[in-house]
């Protein structure tokens, strides 16, 4: 009877001291498990303004985008005006600019001569 006396004694001894290490493992379980979950919900936060920002960031390319067509088709518009502008009256613009410059420098000449 003494043998289930020592046996009682050193299976609650080392029941007692599984139970506090279970304890300490319970609570360093607690601890990272917090810990794991602020670091989550951080990058849950994060990731949902990536989320916004992305958003925010195509809708600012596609208004950008809209903007620089709307322009191509007006710079396109006006070159084609200039190219038929330049082909239509080249040479009558050329004449016009000849005939200018021979009348400012007649008109130089005739002012240098009579001082």
């Amino acid at each position: 009877m003494r043998r289930a006396g020592l046996g009682d004694g050193a299976a609650a001894g080392s029941h007692g001291y599984t139970n506090s290490g279970y304890s300490v493992y319970e609570e360093e379980n607690d601890r990272l498990t917090e810990s794991l979950r602020t670091k989550v919900s951080a990058i849950k936060s994060l990731s949902i303004e990536i989320g916004t920002e992305v958003k925010n960031q195509n809708k600012m390319l596609s208004e950008m985008e809209n903007d620089f067509d709307s322009t191509g088709g007006l710079l396109g518009a006006t070159m084609g005006r200039l190219r038929t502008l330049s082909r239509g009256s080249q040479t009558k613009l050329l004449c016009y600019m000849m005939l200018f410059s021979l009348f400012v420098f007649f008109v130089i000449y005739w002012i240098i001569k009579m001082r």
